[in-house]
């Protein structure tokens, strides 16, 4: 097939349906098959890591296949639960506490634990606002997360349970701790439905179906 040679392409082989994340896990059949995605816009590193995405929705297409966040839109629910599975307000609207999803793990076999709620939370460079709300971030245990707010804030939601920001976007504290940032953009592991094969600048990504999602 013939191609405008200016025309940035980027075929992912993956399905980012996001209504097909809505399955059961555990009633899916073993993937098959192999599906190319062009784009037209060439893929930045940078979209491979939750952190660095500032206030433009489309690096959200990579997030959605290689990563997960706590809260975030799906189809029929705006807020809908991922990680997190239910999550309570105080009385007062200061605190905000999430439960976490037990048994989870990343695409390299690390647990899923508060304290990779909390780092993401404080590396996400889009989320000044959010920072300056909150006062103080306890992780309660590891399964557990509690959110202090300066004061009482109505939006804090709107903007960490939706693509305002990316502060939900979960990135794995001790993965990164190993590798860099720069390392984690050549290699990212995350804890979305699809992992990381290989990436060709401008050409392709390539990821493969996490049968652990």
């Amino acid at each position: 097939m013939s191609r405008p040679r200016r025309a940035p392409v980027v075929l992912l082989l993956v399905s980012l349906l996001v209504a097909g994340l809505v399955t059961d896990a555990g009633a899916q059949a073993k993937p098959e098959g192999e599906m190319r995605w062009a784009l037209y816009v060439t893929i930045a590193p940078a979209w491979f890591d939750p952190a660095e995405v500032i206030g433009v929705i489309t690096p959200f297409w990579v997030l959605y296949a290689l990563h997960d966040a706590l809260v975030k839109p799906m189809p029929g629910n705006l807020m809908a639960p991922s990680l997190a599975e239910s999550w309570t307000v105080s009385p007062d609207q200061r605190t905000y506490e999430f439960k976490l999803r037990e048994g989870v793990k990343f695409h390299n076999g690390d647990p899923f634990t508060a304290e990779d709620v909390k780092f993401s939370f404080l590396r996400a460079k889009g989320a000044k606002l959010l920072r300056e709300k909150v006062r103080e971030i306890t992780v309660v245990g590891p399964h557990r997360v509690r959110f202090q707010l300066q004061e009482p804030w109505p939006d804090f939601m709107a903007f960490y349970g939706t693509l305002a920001t990316s502060a939900a976007w979960i990135a794995p504290k001790k993965y990164i701790e190993r590798v860099g940032d720069d390392g984690f953009k050549k290699a990212p592991v995350g804890l979305g439905p699809y992992k990381f094969v290989s990436n060709t600048p401008g050409i392709e990504l390539v990821m493969e179906a996490y049968e652990g999602y």
